[in-house]
């Protein structure tokens, strides 16, 4: 299996995990009593957390459906991939395409462990897995696992969802995504979405606090912030917007979740 010289990374269960702590939002039962005591104290103050987390996952839907049914595109690089919650991103993809090439990248070991699930896709298309983060572009794009399933030379859609909110402004995330970008052919995509500041100041200093208080970072950015991901690209309509209202029909003056996504094309 891709990434088996992985299987003996420990898995910490008394500290929670971002990814962990959404799947528990979603709903799902892939986590551990620290993962759920810390996502029950951010519902305490955030009851929208749950809605924000659906909202991420039908927006990976609508843009993976498009991408691969309008756009054309027949290769994905996933990236923060997280708990296999079916519909997984590969699922969707060869649904429109069965000959859909996917590659899952993580750097939650409890992600390898349910890699077969990641890869269990259509026997026209492929699906890999890779133990990787995006703080260190190199060590994906260098590893064998994507260039035994994907060819960069073609065009590749590459998903970084609720991901990116996770990645301090010291470490530089314009130039993370802009180093994967660049590795990409013309004609390749970049599907992102991101937390945005929550609306009312004390809810998102609280969220804030409790993430950071269990040794996980998070920031919201604005719209405009969001937007400066796609430097660069050419953004699909219509733009960077909330993720519920990407291409699906809605009232954008209606409360919505605090999350902006958008689609754009490399020229």
């Amino acid at each position: 299996m891709p990434g088996e010289e992985n299987q003996a990374v420990t898995i910490d269960t008394s500290r929670p995990h971002s990814a962990r702590m959404y799947d528990y939002y979603l709903g799902g039962k892939t986590h551990y009593e620290a993962d759920a005591e810390a996502a029950e104290r951010v519902l305490a103050v955030w009851p929208g957390v749950r809605a924000w987390a659906r909202a991420n996952r039908a927006f990976m839907h609508r843009s993976t459906r498009w991408l691969a049914g309008e756009a054309g595109v027949r290769q994905f690089l996933d990236i923060g991939t997280g708990i296999p919650t079916e519909p997984n991103l590969h699922q969707i993809a060869q649904q429109a395409v069965p000959d859909a090439r996917v590659v899952y990248v993580d750097n939650d070991p409890i992600v390898l462990n349910y890699a077969g699930a990641l890869m269990n896709g259509t026997p026209q298309g492929r699906t890999a897995y890779l133990h990787g983060d995006v703080t260190d572009p190199e060590s994906i794009l260098n590893a064998p696992e994507l260039h035994a399933t994907l060819d960069l030379t073609e065009p590749v859609a590459l998903s970084l969802n609720a991901l990116l909110h996770f990645v301090p402004d010291e470490q530089d995330p314009y130039g993370l995504v802009s180093r994967l970008t660049e590795a990409l052919a013309p004609g390749s995509y970049l599907a992102l979405s991101h937390g945005a500041p929550e609306r009312d100041p004390e809810v998102r200093d609280a969220v804030t606090r409790l993430y950071r208080s269990s040794g996980i970072f998070v920031v919201g950015r604005t719209r405009a912030e969001v937007a400066r991901f796609f430097d660069g690209l050419e953004l699909v309509e219509p733009g960077v917007v909330r993720a519920d209202l990407w291409r699906q029909p809605g009232d954008a003056e209606a409360p919505g979740v605090s999350l902006a996504a958008g689609v754009a094309r490399k020229p």
